[in-house]
This record gives structure tokens, C-alpha cells and sequence, in this order.
């Protein structure tokens, strides 16, 4: 059994180099593999399954013809992902947090964003974005109304980003632990932070681990888990 997961992709079509990464990796990596689980960020912005473009469909068309059982989570850019993208392209769709098990016992999969707790004003943000009622009253707008918030929104974004110290946008440790004790696992593996690395930490006196994948750009950082192996490897993208 082996298992892939990669997360922060941040798919675009102005970025046709990670579309091409992602179609080797599928071709190079994932082909041998079981599992592949998509931790959040796939898309830089997924405005509605009912946004049918050639890119949208080249991307689902190129999961859809990996024979191994995927799996696909929300991140902050890609929440309005549905089950019509999922059954186009023959994915299961992840709460977040899920657990799973793996061969060193359960493990705990998240995007990671909901454990950036110091970040106060993303984590308002978060609650508006994610809420029954701003999806619904966004999916009814025209896609060009929604691409228009989407521009805006990432600009935002990318505001806050050069604005906000860095730590305070990292996971906050104690809610990394709280939720680890509360889920009785003692790994966690989630995206979003772009800081690819391996935490040993301790969780009730035993020892744990952190996994963090990492984003897209020239190269990117990846978890293989198999019955004797956990590892971060990276995969070049150009």
C-alpha cells in the first residue's frame, strides 16, 4: 500500500508550469500509488462547479484517468469545490479534519488553516467565507460578478500576507496539540503554511509527528507513506 499527499498546488491557468507538474507527477509518481490525498489549495480559486472552462476540465480530465482512489479537501482558496467536480473527477470529498488510518496508527488530515489561531483576522474572514449563507448568496451571483470578488479577495490576501508577521500566520502549538489530543492521534499531516518540514512533538508524555506539505512552484514537497516508510520527498516541477 502507498500512499501520496500533496496539498497548495494553487492550480492557475496563468501558471501553466503547475499544470505541467502536476500532469508528470500524476504520470511519474502517482501512477504506482494506492491513495492520493489533495490536502487542500488545488486551485488558486474554484469559483463553482458550474464553472465549466478547457483548464477546469483538463485538470479534472487528468485526475480522473489516475486509476488510484483519490481524495480532495477544501483549502482557503478552493471551499466551493462540490460533488460535481468530485464525480467528474473520480474523487471522495474529505471533511476537514478527517482521520485516517495508516500503517503507524491514526493520523489526522487537515489543510491546516483552521490551526492559525493567532491569526485573528483571517480566522473572522475564514468564518464569513466558509458560512452556509455567503456560499449560497455567492453561487447565485453571475461568474463574472464571482470573478470579480475572487481578484479582489486575493489581493486582499496577499495584503494581509506582507502585512502579517509570519508567526502569527504559522499554526498556533497549542491548538496543534488540542486537536491532536482531541482527535487521539499522534500524527498530523496538513498543508497551507508553505513551511514543508517534519515536528517531533509530544502529546500526553508520548511521542507525535507533524508533517507539512508543501506548496507549488518550481519544486515541491510531497508525503510517501507505505508500510516502512514515512518520508517528505520532493518532485521538481521545472
Amino acid at each position: 500500500m502507498k500512499q501520496l499527499f500533496i496539498s497548495d498546488l494553487h492550480l492557475d491557468e496563468a501558471r501553466p508550469d503547475l499544470t505541467g507538474g502536476l500532469i508528470r507527477f500524476l504520470d511519474e509518481e502517482a501512477r504506482a500509488a494506492d491513495k492520493l490525498y489533495i490536502l487542500g489549495d488545488f486551485f488558486e480559486a474554484w469559483l463553482g462547479d458550474d464553472h465549466d472552462t478547457s483548464f477546469n476540465r483538463s485538470i479534472i480530465d487528468a485526475l480522473a484517468s489516475l486509476s488510484a482512489d483519490k481524495f480532495i479537501m477544501h483549502g482557503n482558496r478552493d471551499f466551493l469545490l462540490g460533488q460535481d467536480f468530485c464525480r467528474a473527477a473520480g474523487a471522495r470529498l474529505l471533511d476537514d479534519p478527517t482521520v485516517i488510518d495508516l500503517p503507524q496508527g491514526p493520523a489526522l488530515l487537515m489543510h491546516g488553516d483552521s490551526l492559525c489561531t493567532r491569526d485573528t483576522a483571517y480566522m473572522e474572514a475564514r468564518k464569513t467565507l466558509r458560512s452556509t449563507a455567503f456560499q449560497e448568496d455567492f453561487l447565485a451571483k453571475t461568474l463574472e460578478e464571482r470573478e470579480a470578488f475572487a481578484r479582489e479577495l486575493r489581493g486582499k490576501s496577499r495584503n494581509h500576507t506582507r502585512e502579517t508577521a509570519a508567526d502569527i500566520m504559522d499554526v498556533t502549538p497549542t491548538e496543534v496539540e488540542n486537536i491532536m489530543t482531541a482527535c487521539n492521534v499522534r500524527t498530523l499531516i496538513h498543508g497551507h503554511t508553505h513551511r514543508p518540514a517534519v515536528h517531533q512533538l509530544e502529546i500526553n508524555g508520548q511521542t507525535a509527528w507533524r508533517y507539512v506539505l508543501g506548496d507549488w512552484d518550481r519544486s515541491m514537497q510531497y508525503l510517501v507513506v507505505t508500510e516502512t516508510v514515512t518520508e517528505l520527498k520532493s518532485f521538481q516541477i521545472s
